[in-house]
């Protein structure tokens, strides 16, 4: 095991997740996110003022206690999940914060392994994860791997070049003929492919999307003029710009019809039903909010705890 699996060192314990087979999918590069970072102390996980609301939950689903349970997270998102630029063994942001409170209302420890973004689904069904938290988009296609749990809403900015110089405005035909970096598996990608026959009927070039595994990159071919703009969560846009403030712009701010959630493995109702009580639990103590006012983050984006299933 690579040590940039350890946050906490406790082992896991085996026949937590459900095993299925998937093909496995490359992990992804390390993200330098000590530039953006290094401002930033150490996360430790905010401590939910809500020990009156855990223990409870703790009594109903007491086969969580006591346990180590595996995170799987794409570390490359600063401000959600990304490298201690202190300590490069650890990780640090809103998501760690968020698992590591779960954790410690329901009585489970947390053990992290990194993955390529389009491997997180991969590897909760494979068994080698038990939960994905790492700012991940609920949507019905993704439910039919995982259920998930949502927490957020969904928020997406779009960086392009200093001043916008090409006067992209949205998703929308502003992007005819220009080219977007965006990752792998990220929603964004079929909702710029999808602009191409209106574009096409307007007498315009449809857009490209040039596919990367981490926001790094995708950031990287804007700078390099590889691509015009890249579409993703607004905070992640927000960084991005305040890392390269000469060089990067903040087109618009656009509202997505998605939800952030927590993955769990489908038919595992225990864990997915003991998750959305200790949401339920952070959010009511005012934890959640704390700990996203901590990153930095829209404290007005949390919502109540849904369910997003295949069926």
């Amino acid at each position: 095991m690579s040590p940039q699996m350890l946050h906490n060192p406790a082992p896991a314990q085996p026949g937590l997740a459900r095993a299925r087979p998937w093909q496995r999918v490359v992990a992804c590069a390390t993200l330098g996110a000590a530039a953006w970072l290094g401002h930033m102390a150490l996360a430790q996980a905010a401590e939910p003022d809500s020990a009156g609301l855990c223990a409870p939950l703790q009594a109903r689903y007491p086969q969580f206690k006591g346990k180590t349970l595996v995170d799987a997270l794409n570390p490359h998102t600063p401000g959600y999940e990304a490298l201690d630029p202190k300590d490069p063994s650890r990780y640090i942001g809103f998501d760690v914060d968020l698992a590591e409170s779960l954790g410690q209302c329901l009585g489970f420890k947390v053990k992290y392994i990194p993955v390529a973004f389009a491997a997180l689904l991969p590897t909760l069904q494979s068994g080698r994860a038990d939960f994905v938290i790492s700012d991940i988009y609920a949507t019905k296609e993704r439910a039919r791997a995982a259920d998930f749990i949502t927490y957020s809403k969904v928020f997406d900015g779009v960086l392009v070049a200093k001043d916008n110089p090409k006067k992209i405005s949205g998703i929308n035909q502003s992007l005819c003929g220009m080219t977007a970096a965006e990752n792998t598996g990220f929603v964004e990608v079929p909702l710029v492919q999808n602009l191409a026959a209106a574009c096409t009927a307007a007498g315009k070039p449809a857009p490209k999307v040039q596919l990367y595994d981490n926001n790094a990159a995708c950031i990287q071919a804007v700078l390099a003029g590889r691509a015009d703009t890249y579409i993703n969560d607004v905070n992640t846009v927000d960084q991005a710009v305040k890392a390269y403030p000469g060089q990067l712009s903040k087109a618009v701010a656009v509202t997505l019809p998605y939800h952030i959630g927590i993955a769990v493995p489908q038919g595992n109702h225990a864990l997915r039903d003991a998750m959305v009580a200790a949401l339920k639990a952070l959010q009511t103590s005012g934890a959640q909010a704390a700990m996203m006012r901590k990153w930095g983050l829209d404290q007005g984006a949390v919502e109540a705890p849904t369910l997003v299933t295949a069926q």
